[in-house]
């Protein structure tokens, strides 16, 4: 799929989630000051789990990241709403890439909304799952990776400032529309993963 020649009307998006703990600090960080590093204490104050649900259309370059209070089959059908209605209004069906977390299924949709606005949004939707211990398929993945070192990577004192500083790094991705350069192959695959692939034997 990653393969596949860029299709406005049947965008290619990649799904994921994760969680981060926010920390708050107990005493304000020393600066660096010429010939001297920075020095944080190594106490602080936990506030908290949030969930970022993060999506992204890799052969475009752009992705959007949410801050949510929990990851739960609610927030993930809003989220794929949100995809529909939102992102991708005109798009004849999105091919979606998710791993097999119990909440990503057309059975959420049928818990969260009516059943006409639930077979709307499953019908709008190509969904593949990447293997069971295979998520690292999903090039959302990689997308979480770049984000935890360019903006993840310290403490975070509350959802208001991790939502305001996610959106600037989002904003700045975007704007550079940063693709992923796919390189393993389907002939990989094929060595990587032989146990999903049949085998002929005599």
């Amino acid at each position: 799929m990653y393969t596949r020649p860029y299709d406005p009307r049947r965008p290619l998006v990649c799904f994921d989630e994760t969680s981060k703990q926010l920390l708050r600090e107990t005493r304000p960080p020393q600066w660096p000051a010429p010939g001297r590093p920075a020095q944080v204490d190594y106490a602080y104050e936990r506030e908290g789990v949030v969930n970022l649900f993060l999506c992204c259309e890799p052969l475009a370059g752009q992705r959007w990241v949410d801050v949510t209070a929990q990851r739960t089959r609610r927030d993930w059908a809003q989220q794929i709403q949100q995809l529909v209605d939102v992102r991708y209004p005109d798009a004849e069906r999105i091919v979606l890439i998710l791993d097999n977390l119990n909440v990503h299924t057309p059975g959420a949709l049928y818990d969260v909304f009516p059943p006409a606005e639930a077979k709307r949004l499953a019908d709008k939707l190509e969904i593949h799952y990447t293997p069971k211990h295979g998520s690292w398929l999903n090039i959302a993945e990689i997308a979480f990776s770049v984000l935890s070192r360019q903006c993840l990577d310290r403490r975070v004192p509350d959802a208001a400032t991790l939502a305001r500083e996610v959106a600037a790094w989002q904003e700045r991705r975007n704007a550079a529309t940063c693709t992923v350069d796919w390189r393993f192959t389907a002939t990989d695959a094929r060595i990587k993963l032989k146990r999903l692939y049949q085998s002929l034997q005599e």
